[in-house]
């Protein structure tokens, strides 16, 4: 109720490090009763799975750090590069179907392969949770021979459903918005 106090001047200076994300702050009583937010709250709004996420900021211990953490670890983009970071938010989507990108980032035909993926992921948005995987980070080698892949392999797409764990792979020569469709429409059936 107080714009000016100092946890928002905290969430402000946490919008301003992830400006890639929209923030807004409101003391409106109607704005608040809206989207059932108490106040005194950061609530994150993912527009991917339509799913929210609360942070109390009543808390002595919530500072900038925090803030940025919690937003890091929450969103959900329309494709979301799979990291430690990000690990928390994939997990606890609402979604059941993952769709994987697992790919080298650092392939002269990465971006030309992102514009494609995202592409495709506007088509199944609130359906499949896209994700980017980077083959070159060490952390996600588990994931890539999770899906009994090799870096000879990729790039690739796994899809994979939650609650059964059951999964498919369709290693690419090229990647293109039929092929993803395709693929995850074949799964879907």
């Amino acid at each position: 109720q107080e714009p000016e106090n100092s946890k928002a001047s905290q969430f402000r200076l946490a919008a301003g490090r992830i400006p890639e994300v929209p923030f807004g702050l409101s003391t409106s009583p109607a704005v608040l009763s809206h989207y059932g937010v108490a106040a005194n709250t950061v609530t994150l709004f993912r527009r991917v799975d339509n799913a929210r996420r609360d942070l109390d900021m009543n808390s002595k211990d919530v500072d900038v750090e925090k803030i940025t953490n919690f937003v890091r670890m929450n969103e959900l983009r329309l494709v979301t590069e799979y990291n430690p970071v990000t690990a928390i938010g994939v997990m606890q989507s609402s979604l059941q179907l993952h769709l994987l990108l697992i790919t080298d980032k650092m392939s002269p035909k990465h971006s030309e392969r992102m514009l494609i993926y995202q592409a495709a992921a506007k088509q199944f948005k609130g359906k499949i949770l896209f994700i980017l995987v980077d083959s070159n980070l060490k952390s996600n080698e588990h994931t890539v021979s999770y899906f009994k892949l090799k870096k000879s392999q990729l790039p690739a797409l796994a899809i994979f459903h939650t609650p059964d764990e059951e999964r498919d792979v369709l290693t690419l020569d090229e990647v293109s918005v039929e092929r993803v469709q395709d693929f995850c429409n074949n799964f879907m059936q």
